[in-house]
C-alpha cells in the first residue's frame, strides 16, 4: 500500500484487533507483506476478548464474533467482503465426543471459553438438531482436562485443529465439525466473525475506515494467492505441516457478500430472542 492510500492520521494510528488464532494467520501475512501492518495499532488476542475491546470503545476496528456483532449492531458497522467463516467443513470449531450426539441429553457437555458463536451454535445444533438438552459449564479450552469431567467438549481455533487432528483419533473419541453440520442442516454458508468498526469512530474518521477495510481485502487476496508459501512458514511454527495448513486456509471462507448474509440472518432468527438481539437484527455493512 502506498503512502496515499496508507490507513493513518494526525491523531495516531487506528486501534485495530487481530485474531491470535491460525485461522487469521493469512490476513496477517498480508498485512505485513503489503506493507500495512506498520500503519495499524494492533492489538492480538482471543476472539472473545477482542470483541470486549471493540464493544468497550478500546479499539476502533476489529474482528468480531457473530454473537457479539448482533447485540452491538446498533454501535457498530461491519465491513463488506471479509469475515471468517466456512460454506460447509470449517475443521477448527468442533464438538468432540464419547458418544454419540444424540445421546447428549443431560451430559455434561463442556465448552471452551474463547468463542461465544461457536459456543452458541453448537447449543442450537445441539437442541434443534438433535433434540438434546445437555449440562453445559464453560471451562479452559484445554481437551485432556475437559474429557475428565465431560461427555462432549466444544473447541475452536488452534486448540480445536489439535484436538480433532491428533488428540481425538488417538484417544478414540467422535470428532463432529460445526460448519458442516450447519451447511446439512439450513444448506448456508456460517459466518464465525465479522470485521467491524465503531460507528463514532467511523464518523470520526470516514477515509480512514475505508483504508483499513481496503487494506485487508488487499492482505486477504494477496494471502490467498500466496497461500503455499503461507503455510510453508507458518508450519515452522506449528505442530501442523504445512499440506494441512494450506488445506486449513483454503477451507476457510474470507468472504462476506449476499450467501453470508443470509447465513448470519438465518443464525439471528433461529438464536435472536434467546441469545440477547432481535430476530430481525439489522446488519449495517460499511457503504463503497
Amino acid at each position: 500500500m502506498d503512502n496515499s492510500t496508507s490507513p493513518q492520521r494526525q491523531g495516531g494510528r487506528p486501534r485495530v484487533g487481530h485474531i491470535q488464532f491460525l485461522n487469521c494467520l493469512p490476513l496477517y501475512w498480508g498485512l505485513a507483506r503489503t506493507g500495512t501492518l506498520l500503519d495499524l495499532e494492533l492489538t492480538k488476542d482471543s476472539p472473545e476478548k477482542l470483541s470486549e475491546q471493540l464493544v468497550k470503545g478500546e479499539l476502533d476496528i476489529a474482528p468480531i464474533t457473530l454473537v457479539e456483532f448482533l447485540r452491538n449492531a446498533d454501535d457498530l458497522v461491519a465491513f463488506p467482503d471479509i469475515a471468517v467463516g466456512c460454506d460447509g467443513p470449517v475443521m477448527s470449531c468442533v464438538i468432540v465426543s464419547q458418544r454419540p450426539l444424540e445421546d447428549l441429553d443431560g451430559a455434561r457437555v463442556a465448552l471452551g471459553s474463547t468463542s461465544r458463536t461457536s459456543v452458541r451454535l453448537a447449543q442450537l445444533l445441539l437442541a434443534e438438531r438433535y433434540e438434546v438438552t445437555p449440562d453445559y459449564y464453560t471451562c479452559p479450552p484445554d481437551l485432556g482436562l475437559m474429557m475428565r469431567e465431560a461427555d462432549a467438549a466444544v473447541l475452536i481455533g488452534d486448540a480445536a485443529l489439535r484436538a480433532s487432528l491428533h488428540d481425538a483419533p488417538r484417544l478414540g473419541l467422535q470428532v463432529h465439525d460445526l460448519g458442516a453440520m450447519w451447511k446439512e442442516w439450513t444448506g448456508l454458508p456460517f459466518v464465525f466473525a465479522v470485521w467491524a468498526a465503531r460507528k463514532d469512530y467511523l464518523a470520526r474518521e470516514p477515509e480512514l475506515v475505508q483504508q483499513v477495510h481496503e487494506a485487508f481485502l488487499a492482505s486477504r487476496d494477496l494471502s490467498l494467492e500466496e497461500v503455499t508459501k503461507v503455510a510453508e512458514q507458518a508450519a515452522r511454527w506449528e505442530v501442523f505441516d504445512a499440506e494441512l495448513l494450506e488445506r486449513y486456509f483454503t477451507t476457510l471462507d474470507f468472504r462476506f457478500g449476499a450467501q453470508q448474509l443470509q447465513g448470519v440472518r438465518e443464525f439471528a432468527r433461529r438464536t435472536g430472542p434467546t441469545t440477547g438481539f432481535a430476530a430481525d437484527v439489522d446488519v449495517e455493512l460499511l457503504a463503497p
